[in-house]
């Protein structure tokens, strides 16, 4: 179910890059539509004169084994402009006869210095200085260009960093101008798309606003849509959407799990309610969740959990409706591509969403996703043009499974009571001092163990807080925000004087990667 219907793209081959959302992400900045897909996915392609571009990401495999993942060489011969990157130039220089060599002296992390070589479309105006710093992650290099490519430009250590065959329309790099630590590295994707491919710009979120209501009304027609609506901003967007293509069609569920956070739930109804004039109705199933978490630990589980109880419940409820025949959900793009493996391997899956991993296989409504091709700053654009309210636009993003993964191992009611309070005071200490929106996403977590801590000459026993804080583009990669000491002297005196059950507040500064931003 596709909800665009621009007929030029620039597609993206997956490797299985923890950055390749970044690429997307890098294209559509520059009003172009850009899609990821899987190498297993290549046979799906019907129409290569759509493809304007495309680009090869980087990934953990190497070229220097006898088995790696690979490209038909049959796509080199349509003529469509080739980009790789990382692992993609490795690629390019094996398939066409170059020799790539695994070195632990030589391998590269981290800045380089890049130096000019030759002249190249490529780089037009990307050499801004002489000497330009590029982010490199490799310990393969190539060692002998393939016959026909240029050397571009080199490193101390990789002599081959930048090569191009301008016959038959193929570039590599073995840096990632995706990442910002690469200086000017859009430049890259800008002479790649506008000098190479020659693709227009087409790709405007608020355009995309009109299409979206005229192809769920083409879809829907006559039937009714339940949705579920959270109160978040994907959710909202889309509920908003479906309302103005058919509003006396949609009925709005939301389910009290339990697991948002203090007050959330009633703020959300009420604006939906009255604000908005949705037909919501409100559902009750805190006991049903908690039941069905009891002793639940594995973090895959809990979500697994929560996405199937998620769809019984609101099966169960379209059946009290005549005519539902959809399930809207606000499934986003990141949501689509983290829950899928790039190679077809479990280890390059990083997680299950609540949206997409954890759905039944068996449904009996089907479900509409009129968000699954959008990043969620393009969501927050998007609810902008709808008239959306900034309290609920510009929220930090929450998770499906709510505060059962901020709770690392067994869930319990008194659990979800001490984190919603310590949140609560983080939160609205954010806000108070204007750090919210500094921030892309701030929670507290709550950990599996308890501390000795000395309270009014008493010893307690009590639960560990954690705090987490990321800045972030788009939360594909993100670091942690550097609070001034004094604001984490008086959040965890607040918290530990003003939460029951909690005597130790620690603050978390791991970055992603290595971690991912949500504890579980």
């Amino acid at each position: 179910m596709q909800f665009h219907d621009l007929k030029e793209k620039i597609i993206i081959i997956d490797f299985g890059s923890q950055v390749t959302k970044l690429i997307a992400r890098r294209i559509r900045d520059l009003g172009v539509f850009s899609e990821i897909i899987t190498i297993n996915d290549l046979h799906k392609i019907k129409n290569y004169n759509e493809i304007k571009g495309i680009i090869l990401s980087g990934g953990p495999s190497t070229v220097t084994k006898k088995i790696f993942p690979r490209i038909p060489k049959e796509i080199f011969l349509k003529k469509i402009p080739i980009l790789g990157i990382c692992y993609g130039l490795q690629l390019i220089a094996k398939l066409f006869g170059g020799y790539i060599k695994s070195s632990k002296t030589k391998r590269e992390f981290g800045r380089a210095i890049l130096f000019r070589k030759n002249q190249s479309l490529l780089t037009k105006n990307f050499f801004n200085i002489k000497n330009k710093s590029v982010w490199m992650s490799h310990q393969d290099a190539v060692t002998k260009a393939p016959k026909g490519f240029k050397t571009i430009a080199s490193t101390k250590e990789s002599k081959l960093t930048i090569i191009e065959n301008t016959n038959s329309n193929i570039y590599g790099v073995q840096f990632h101008p995706e990442v910002t630590h690469t200086e000017n590295g859009k430049q890259i994707f800008k002479n790649f798309l506008f000098s190479i491919c020659k693709i227009k710009k087409k790709w405007h979120v608020t355009s995309q606003k009109i299409k979206l209501i005229k192809e769920i009304k083409k879809i829907v027609k006559n039937d009714k849509v339940i949705c579920a609506l959270s109160g978040g901003v994907d959710s909202s967007v889309v509920a908003l959407l479906i309302n103005k293509a058919i509003r006396k069609n949609l009925i709005c569920i939301m389910v009290d799990t339990g697991l948002m956070r203090k007050d959330e739930f009633k703020y959300s109804y009420n604006i939906f309610k009255k604000k908005y004039k949705l037909n919501v109705k409100l559902i009750n199933a805190s006991k049903i969740y908690f039941k069905k978490l009891k002793n639940i630990h594995d973090p895959e589980k809990k979500r697994k959990i929560i996405g199937n109880l998620f769809i019984k419940i609101f099966e169960k409820e379209s059946r009290r409706f005549k005519g539902i025949k959809y399930l809207a959900q606000g499934t986003l793009y990141p949501d689509v591509i983290e829950s899928r493996s790039a190679t077809g391997s479990q280890s390059s899956k990083i997680k299950s969403h609540h949206n997409v991993g954890g759905l039944p296989k068996k449904m009996n409504l089907k479900l509409i996703e009129p968000l699954k091709e959008f990043f969620k700053d393009e969501v927050r654009i998007l609810g902008k043009s709808l008239g959306l309210i900034d309290n609920i636009r510009k929220k930090h993003p929450f998770p499906g499974p709510g505060l059962a993964i901020r709770i690392v191992g067994r869930v319990t009611p008194q659990k979800i009571k001490i984190l919603q309070e310590a949140d609560y005071i983080y939160i609205n200490e954010l806000i108070n001092q204007k750090l919210y929106h500094k921030i892309w996403q701030a929670y507290v977590g709550l950990l599996p163990m308890k501390t000795v801590g000395v309270m009014g000459d008493s010893r307690t026993y009590e639960y560990t807080c954690l705090l987490r804080a990321v800045v972030s583009e788009d939360g594909m990669t993100a670091d942690y925000f550097n609070f001034p000491k004094d604001f984490l002297d008086k959040i965890s005196n607040k918290i530990v004087n003003g939460v029951p059950g909690i005597n130790r507040v620690v603050y978390d500064i791991t970055s992603k990667p290595p971690s991912t931003i949500e504890l579980e």
